[in-house]
């Protein structure tokens, strides 16, 4: 399944009109408070062309997601095997959405989705999720959707430059430990 519906969103194949508000996302400094830097249009449309290869590669990734109700693009929300060169390995969750967004429980609609999609049909026996120290309401994302924190797992993002933003926190979330989903959050594409 490489696209399906939540309560109120799509998870879908990017799109050529995903482009322009994608690059707003990342233009946005708020948006990209705790990244190094915010986006040019073409490193933008680039890392969107990589999320939708991805797509068709695997059938699973970075999905583009959208409100079902107005069909607004608001971000992105996936799964992705963790880098090389990081001091753990296995497959992250991740979501960013447009500020716009923000505040209304969409991250974690999503990011539920996505876990649930990891542990039961990719079988994954974990998922990590990885953010800057300070980033707290991504942090409260994830655990909103149960995973679990360990100052010992803390590191140096090797990717970051020297800095504030270099310090990052990992939380875990393992299916044998995850809480019952409940009721299904998605439904097929028909």
């Amino acid at each position: 399944m490489s696209e399906w519906r939540t309560e109120r969103l799509r998870l879908r194949h990017w799109r050529e009109s995903d482009l322009a508000p994608w690059a707003a996302l990342n233009a946005d400094p708020q948006v990209r408070e705790y990244f190094p830097d915010v986006l040019t249009r073409e490193r933008s449309d680039a890392s969107a062309a990589r999320f939708q290869a991805d797509l068709e590669r695997r059938g699973w990734g970075w999905w583009a997601v959208e409100v079902r109700a107005t069909g607004e693009f608001i971000g992105f929300c996936g799964l992705d095997p963790v880098e090389e060169g990081m001091p753990f390995t296995g497959v992250e969750a991740g979501w960013r959405l447009a500020r716009s967004a923000w505040g209304h429980g969409y991250a974690t609609e999503a990011a539920l989705a996505v876990v649930d999609f990891g542990f039961e049909r990719l079988g994954l026996p974990e998922i990590l999720a990885v953010t800057a120290a300070g980033n707290l309401r991504s942090q409260a994302v994830m655990r909103r959707i149960g995973m679990t924190y360990d100052p010992a797992d803390d590191f140096d993002d090797p990717g970051v430059p020297e800095g504030p933003l270099r310090r990052s926190v990992l939380y875990r979330l393992r299916a044998d430990s995850r809480r019952p989903s409940g009721p299904p959050r998605r439904t097929p594409e028909a």
